[in-house]
């Protein structure tokens, strides 16, 4: 609502200092700076105490790819020659299957086992671990996130680096 607010002024009244103007100057911007401040008071919350436990991510690494990596599985299999509409149902069967297992069960995902007990897929499973390698599904993410902290968050660090309490670093 402020941002209409502030708009509609700024396009009736070009900024002529006139009543309603001024108005939402007393009301907007104060509000603008008190709102950024509770964000930013939430990020410091959030990110101060932020442990990041490698474990449970090369866990979570090992337990969803699979899911992730049924499209890649198609389209490998549908280049040995597979039929697409086949190897989607088994996919689509296999997957179901294993989701159970992991829900109903609290067994560990074994997709990829079930995959390779499937004589279907027999043409392309000794190339599963290629196809499940984790840093296939990343993109260009590991190359922006290295670009965005060299460029950015560095000479941030650095130029405020005497009003930082205590030491800011940041390890990829």
């Amino acid at each position: 609502m402020y941002e209409q607010s502030a708009h509609f002024t700024a396009s009736t009244q070009w900024m002529e200092r006139t009543l309603d103007d001024s108005a939402n100057r007393r009301i907007i911007i104060p509000d603008a700076f008190l709102t950024v401040d509770a964000i930013l008071i939430t990020l410091q919350n959030v990110s101060e105490g932020l442990v990041v436990y490698e474990a449970v991510i090369d866990k979570n690494l090992r337990e969803f790819p699979p899911f992730m990596a049924t499209e890649n599985i198609i389209v490998t299999m549908v280049a040995k020659g597979g039929d697409r509409q086949e190897c989607h149902e088994k996919i689509r069967v296999l997957s179901h299957e294993a989701t159970m297992g992991i829900k109903m069960e609290e067994k560990p995902n074994d997709l990829i086992e079930r995959i390779k007990n499937e004589p279907y897929f027999a043409p392309i499973v000794h190339m599963m671990d290629d196809i499940l390698d984790p840093s296939t599904y990343t993109g260009c993410a590991p190359q922006q996130v290295s670009e965005y902290i060299a460029e950015r968050v560095q000479p941030l660090l650095k130029r405020y680096e005497d009003q930082l309490e205590g030491s800011a670093s940041i390890n990829i």
